[in-house]
């Protein structure tokens, strides 16, 4: 396996996200006029009253979300929401005009349904950012693919914050079954640095699959990296986390020194600078899908 080596030129400088969403306000000239009792020539009880009162802008009509994450089209919606096929947040909804709000979960004959564009964001994570969504944490890499786009995107599998190399985001569904799928799976290359130099009795044990607490792990390949000292190693794994990795050297009383992934299937650190992101090109795209 030939020595892995990051690519210095820039990439695409990433754009500053935009929010057009604002809330309803009404310009000089077109604000509404209001009319008093005697100055108007409706009855009074029409000037008094109520408006009626509008629906939040952000939720959206059960049988559109379906229709628009390209399932159906919104009369076939309206079938298979009458037959029970769609659920939200775990629940079967069978009302017409049922409106889903933003964060419900919503799911047709079991499969998760999404209107949102699909996108596929690859980045090329540097150290002390942590795989997570969630807020309160620090530095995360949902801070690195901010002004990526404006869909909910979300990484596929984990790298320790001290780790580093290439992580996949999307609101792809498909794609993420494909990653954590136990049986198939998408293989990871690292680039593995240890302390001191692996014994190749250790990385026979490793190529044969080395058993942990009764649990059996497998890699798909591993040798060293040619022209580098023997502490440092491929490792090819379709695992979507790096905790496993870890497992094994730990297991093997090595202690990781570096940890990069280089390659994530056909996908490589070409053209993308650390800390940079890139989209997924249609034929990068395609050819993940056939993997």
């Amino acid at each position: 396996m030939s020595r892995h080596q990051d690519s210095t030129g820039k990439g695409k400088s990433s754009g500053r996200g935009t929010n057009n969403s604002r809330s309803k306000s009404f310009a000089r000239g077109n604000a509404p006029i209001k009319k008093s009792a005697a100055s108007s020539s409706k009855p009074a009880d029409v000037v008094k009253k109520a408006p009626a009162k509008k629906s939040s802008s952000v939720e959206i009509r059960l049988n559109k979300y379906v229709a628009n994450s390209g399932v159906c089209s919104r009369r076939e919606a309206d079938t298979h929401i009458a037959t029970g096929l769609v659920t939200v947040n775990g629940k079967v909804i069978t009302e017409m005009g049922y409106k889903v709000k933003p964060g419900d979960e919503v799911r047709y004959d079991g499969a998760r349904v999404n209107p949102e564009k699909k996108a596929y964001v690859l980045l090329n994570k540097p150290k002390g950012f942590a795989t997570t969504t969630s807020e309160g944490k620090g530095r995360t890499v949902m801070d690195l693919v901010a002004n990526a786009t404006t869909s909910r995107i979300k990484p596929i599998g984990r790298l320790g914050r001290n780790s580093k190399g290439l992580l996949l985001f999307t609101n792809d569904e498909a794609i993420v079954e494909k990653f954590t799928n136990s049986k198939n799976g998408v293989a990871r290359l690292f680039h593995i640095e240890l302390d001191k130099n692996l014994k190749l009795e250790d990385l026979k044990k490793i190529q044969e699959g080395i058993k942990i607490e009764g649990k059996l792990i497998a890699v798909e390949e591993i040798s060293y990296i040619d022209g580098a000292s023997k502490n440092e190693i491929g490792l090819k794994i379709k695992n979507t986390g790096n905790t496993i990795i870890r497992s094994i050297f730990d297991f093997l009383k090595y202690e990781i020194v570096s940890l990069d992934c280089v390659a994530i299937g056909h996908l490589t650190k070409k053209d993308i600078p650390r800390g940079h992101w890139k989209h997924l090109s249609e034929q990068e795209l395609n050819t993940l899908k056939m993997l």
